[in-house]
């Protein structure tokens, strides 16, 4: 249940790594993504997780640094190397990625200063790749018996997930955020015939007892369900670079005002709008500002 917490924080915990491009490296993982955005939307976000000690892992603390993202939470491995992922663009602007197993951030471990901060937090967000590893998974377990308000973005990646893991991980989300086609796949998981939007979403909320649930669905927008209510906001045109993190980034845009108790109506428009901004750069945390961010917002709102 979503709490007034004075101090505003989202902690992102799992994967940090390289995106591998055939045009070069970048800094990815999805809940370091929503980190990202949050970070550029003005609130104070923290990533728990953990890189190797290595030149790809101190570059890639250097780039979170750099970002004005917190390094305290996350760990260093002297075993394993640090995460990368192969990734390539189809001829659909749509990504496709090879996740290298086993990596550092596959043995993020329990730390007893986590608790105080996590307890404390607005909101606390997970995906179910890092549950492809025990001891990550492990943690995560952990934390979510701390975490007051716990959002699950199901961002499932075939062969990394367990259907019993994504039932448990369902069963302890305050909200739940998935796209389209993840929607119809946890409704094949659990042997529900899909029928509509409508009839999906409230199916997930009562199996699971999950009162909020986001629905991305790219171009054709995006769905968010509050207990009874629903809000449907729809897709900003633009011209797309490329998909890569855009889901990530309606997130954060949704998460930023959310924690601030905004009305769901304007929550939408920052999550579909940052989305669609994102969208239109390349990669998944482009170099901008709050300020750009506000500009193509209030350029696309005029259309």
């Amino acid at each position: 249940m979503r709490e007034e917490i004075n101090t505003k924080s989202i902690y992102c915990y799992g994967e940090v790594l390289w995106d591998i491009f055939p045009e070069g490296a970048r800094a990815g993982g999805a809940p370091f993504n929503v980190a990202y955005n949050l970070m550029r939307m003005g609130i104070d976000s923290h990533m728990i997780s953990r890189v190797g000690n290595d030149k790809l892992g101190t570059d890639l603390m250097a780039q979170l640094k750099d970002w004005n993202i917190s390094t305290e939470d996350s760990q260093i491995d002297n075993q394993h190397q640090t995460g990368t992922v192969i990734a390539h663009i189809d001829e659909h602007n749509e990504a496709h990625y090879d996740i290298i197993k086993p990596v550092a951030w596959d043995f993020i471990e329990f730390r007893k200063d986590y608790i105080e901060k996590i307890s404390n937090a607005s909101a606390f967000v997970f995906g179910s790749l890092i549950t492809r590893s025990e001891t990550s998974k492990t943690t995560l377990f952990e934390l979510l018996e701390i975490a007051k308000f716990k959002v699950f973005d199901i961002n499932i990646r075939p062969p990394h997930y367990s259907v019993p893991v994504i039932n448990e991980l369902l069963h302890k989300a305050d909200l739940v955020k998935m796209n389209k086609a993840e929607l119809r796949l946890v409704l094949d998981f659990f042997e529900k015939s899909y029928v509509s939007e409508d009839d999906a979403v409230h199916f997930i909320q009562d199996k699971f007892d999950i009162k909020e649930v986001l629905v991305s669905k790219g171009s054709k927008g995006a769905l968010y369900y509050d207990g009874n209510s629903k809000y449907d906001a729809p897709a900003v045109p633009v011209t797309i670079q490329d998909t890569v993190g855009s889901g990530d980034a309606f997130l954060a845009g949704f998460l930023s005002k959310i924690i601030m108790n905004e009305n769901p109506v304007e929550v939408m428009k920052q999550a579909t709008a940052l989305g669609a901004f994102i969208t239109s750069q390349k990669g998944a945390c482009p170099s901008y500002d709050l300020n750009d961010f506000e500009l193509f917002r209030k350029e696309n709102e005029a259309k």
